[in-house]
């Protein structure tokens, strides 16, 4: 008998975990810093809302990037793997000494002051972030829960002459350069700095007001000041900026000095005052210079708490896939952010999370992996969006800075509280109000449906699609992804369905069902589909219609690859994101429909194979995630296998570029845990699609009931010549079915998967498939 291959780790690792294997040892949080990964780099606590890191003038989204660009400052408050306008980074600090000790000669704006940082110097772990800037700044920094510590060292004078003051200033800006206005207060002797901000969403509608409050500690303050533009004075001791003439945006902040070439800066932060800022900071971090290394020891005890229900036996897995798989699912607990206590517009006496960016984005594949790993917090998440219908009246797709951000597609809360609901995630959430939560969204159309519920709910009534050009006048929106929408909303009306269902809602069940299939009536047979001049052979495409049901056109390859991706913001089309090819794939609930719509199950693989193959899936992007696996509902499981493997690790590797686009606040993680696991969720339904690991075990305690889920392979082979399942038992007996549900992580089953080197019958049978709707 082969013996089980097991990662050695150092006697420290082990030490740490008392006597388990340390998965921080293989979390990498620079995964992702280049070629548009967008991830958050730096130091935080799971969920954490203190997130501090360099802020650089490269790939700067997610604050930093290992691009090898310009380093413009060092702020406490980010989001991670965003795409757009970067997000957050307010009120940087930045440490410089100044040429002749001389405050005019001091650089504040951030086109003067940017400097590069030396490649070898960063270091990024759990809690931690460190990085030296070529002028010989040494940065460290970690965090608590609404605090930031920075600990900066300078460069000692030459022999012979005096000790310069170093400085250190604070810009009240953010990384998107939004501010409307905002104001510092600079005390004299202590160097305190408190004030706030009113700034922009990266991605949403209407502002937020973010608070601050910073002390320095380690060298006596020499002296204190303000600064606007290039110039400052130790007179006044205060600021406040407007955006400026002509909306001309206008630098600005304070500054402080110091006898000392260490100082230690705690900066709290606030979306209630600056009061609440000081109160956190000094309440976590009572003393700043001896809490230093006892935060990072809290930080990463609190992360492998987090990480503590996952175990894998590796097989003999590449090192690079093992730190893949950790550093994904370390990568979803990021966001979104506990803000418990910080919402300045109301207060249930409930956890409070924010940074849903976005939903759209989150539901096929994170918050799945969090009701799997965190079901606690998945649960107060859920409560989070619940209590937001309750206060605003509407369920958001997007949420972030307290601010509504814009909804990418259909409404897409309802089907992330089903998938909560169909797997029994909590008794404490109050399912009716979540159904009417819900049903508000399929009912009611606000008068603003670009950034909560859904638009163009007449026609969806009258006419069963959303029009092209649609005559709408009960509310506004983008008029534009009346594919996409079609789609999404009928899946929304599924989930709708589902929950109406479970709660004894014949009468709803029946009527959202129904109208789930709406989808159909975007299908046009005869559509065909050209790539450079040459017509694919495939006929039958989703295509736009207008509301008198003649046709309009938009190419199938359109916003792929192949041609121009389609933004929200700059090109609106009829699909978002994603081609009508991509869009061809999202019937989640249906597949069985769509795949006799296309011919069979060999047509549909054909389609699938032609898909993923000529360079219209893009990896880069969620909508992509489930067709990799929908060979399953046409009873070749074995495909589905095939073909997640040309793209781990083509796609996802473990170097700085390792992700194939924005990270999406965990999402592309999230795929990366689910496709090595083996089982990959239908968000919305009780289904886990069954693949071979690309470990030999995966292993994974429910924290509600303690028990332990296993996936085992069976004949595994490191070199993934073993792909197929031969045949599987659950706990001992045989299972034919290509999928499973929930109860498998609750109860803690034994899934075992026998491999082999060809394609056998498992799964294949059509009662084995998963399931489908058919009307």
């Amino acid at each position: 008998m082969r013996a089980h291959h097991i990662l050695a780790f150092p006697l420290a690792a082990l030490a740490a975990t008392g006597g388990r294997c340390d998965p921080l040892r293989f979390v990498d949080p620079l995964i992702g810093t280049t070629k548009g990964g967008n991830v958050f780099a730096g130091a935080t606590l799971p969920y954490g809302l203190a997130k501090a890191v360099a802020d650089v003038d490269g790939q700067n989204t997610g604050g930093f990037g290992l691009d090898g660009s310009n380093v413009t400052g060092f702020s406490s408050v980010h989001d991670s793997g965003t795409g757009g306008n970067p997000s957050l980074g307010n009120f940087p600090l930045f440490p410089q000494v100044c040429n002749g000790d001389e405050l005019n000669n001091c650089r504040f704006r951030i086109g003067d002051r940017k400097v590069h940082y030396r490649g070898g110097s960063v270091r990024a772990e759990p809690g931690r972030f460190a990085i030296e800037l070529e002028n010989g700044v040494k940065a460290d920094m970690t965090v608590s829960e609404h605090a930031a510590l920075y600990r900066f060292t300078f460069p000692q004078s030459p022999s012979g002459e005096a000790q310069a003051h170093p400085l250190i200033l604070l810009d009240l800006t953010d990384l998107w350069q939004s501010r409307q206005n905002a104001s510092v207060s600079v005390d004299a002797h202590s160097g305190r700095m408190a004030g706030n901000g009113t700034f922009l969403p990266s991605f949403g509608a209407g502002s937020y007001v973010l608070h601050f409050c910073v002390d320095f500690f380690g060298a006596e303050v020499f002296d204190t000041g303000v600064w606007v533009n290039s110039r400052a004075g130790t007179e006044p001791k205060s600021l406040f900026l407007t955006r400026g003439f002509n909306l001309f945006y206008l630098e600005g902040g304070g500054f402080a000095r110091f006898a000392g070439n260490s100082v230690s800066a705690r900066v709290g932060v606030s979306f209630k005052s600056a009061e609440q800022a000081c109160r956190s900071a000094e309440r976590e971090m009572p003393d700043p210079l001896r809490d230093f290394d006892g935060l990072i020891t809290a930080a990463k005890d609190a992360w492998r708490e987090k990480l503590s229900p996952i175990r894998i036996k590796s097989g003999g897995a590449s090192q690079d896939l093992v730190k893949s798989f950790w550093s994904g699912v370390y990568r979803n607990m990021i966001s979104p952010q506990n803000y418990t206590g910080e919402n300045p517009h109301w207060d249930t006496g409930r956890p409070y999370f924010d940074s849903f960016y976005c939903i759209w984005d989150s539901f096929r594949a994170q918050h799945p992996l969090l009701t799997i790993v965190d079901p606690r917090a998945q649960t107060q998440m859920v409560q989070t969006l619940l209590d937001m219908y309750t206060q605003e009246g509407w369920l958001p797709d997007c949420h972030m800075s307290m601010c509504n951000g814009w909804t990418q597609g259909g409404s897409n809360a309802e089907i992330l509280l089903v998938d909560a609901y169909v797997k029994n995630l909590s008794a404490s959430i109050d399912w009716e109000l979540a159904l009417a939560a819900v049903t508000t969204d399929a009912e009611r159309e606000p008068r603003e449906w670009s950034f909560h519920g859904r638009g163009g709910l007449q026609s969806w009534r009258a006419l069963g699609y959303i029009p092209y050009l649609d005559f709408d006048p009960l509310g506004f929106g983008t008029n534009s992804r009346s594919v996409s929408r079609t789609l999404e909303y009928s899946y929304d009306d599924f989930c709708v369905a589902t929950l109406a269902g479970g709660l004894g809602r014949a009468d709803e069940q029946v009527k959202y069902m129904r109208r789930s299939m709406n989808w159909r009536n975007l299908w046009r047979e005869d559509q065909t589909s050209v790539i450079k001049g040459k017509d694919t052979g495939f006929r039958g495409f989703f295509q736009p219609k207008y509301m008198n049901g003649t046709w309009g056109f938009q190419d199938p390859i359109a916003c792929s690859a192949l041609a121009s991706f389609c933004s929200l913001t700059t090109n609106p089309s009829e699909t978002f994101e994603a081609s009508i090819w991509q869009y061809l794939f999202f019937v989640p609930h249906a597949v069985s429909s769509l795949i006799s719509l296309v011919g069979g199950d060999d047509a549909f693989i054909s389609r699938l194979d032609f898909f993923h193959t000529i360079g219209l899936a893009d990896i880069s992007n969620e909508p992509v995630f489930l067709t990799v696996f929908l060979y399953h509902y046409a009873g070749r499981p074995s495909l589905s296998a095939q073909r997640i493997h040309t793209y781990i690790p083509a796609s996802f590797n473990a170097s700085p570029g390792g992700l194939p686009g924005n990270d999406d606040s965990g999402a592309m993680g999230a795929f990366i845990f689910f496709s090595v696991m083996g089982l990959f969720p239908v968000a919305g339904q009780n289904v886990y699609l069954i693949n071979p690991p690309f470990f030999e075990e995966v292993s994974i305690r429910s924290p509600l009931t303690g028990k332990t889920a296993t996936v085992r392979n069976v004949g595994f082979d490191p070199a993934y010549k073993n792909l197929h399942i031969q045949r599987a038992t659950v706990n001992g007996k045989e299972w034919t079915k290509s999928w499973i549900g929930h109860e498998f992580f609750t109860e803690g089953w034994t899934l075992e998967l026998v491999l082999g080197t060809e394609e056998s019958t498992w799964g294949t049978k059509p009662e084995d498939r998963p399931p489908s709707w058919r009307i």
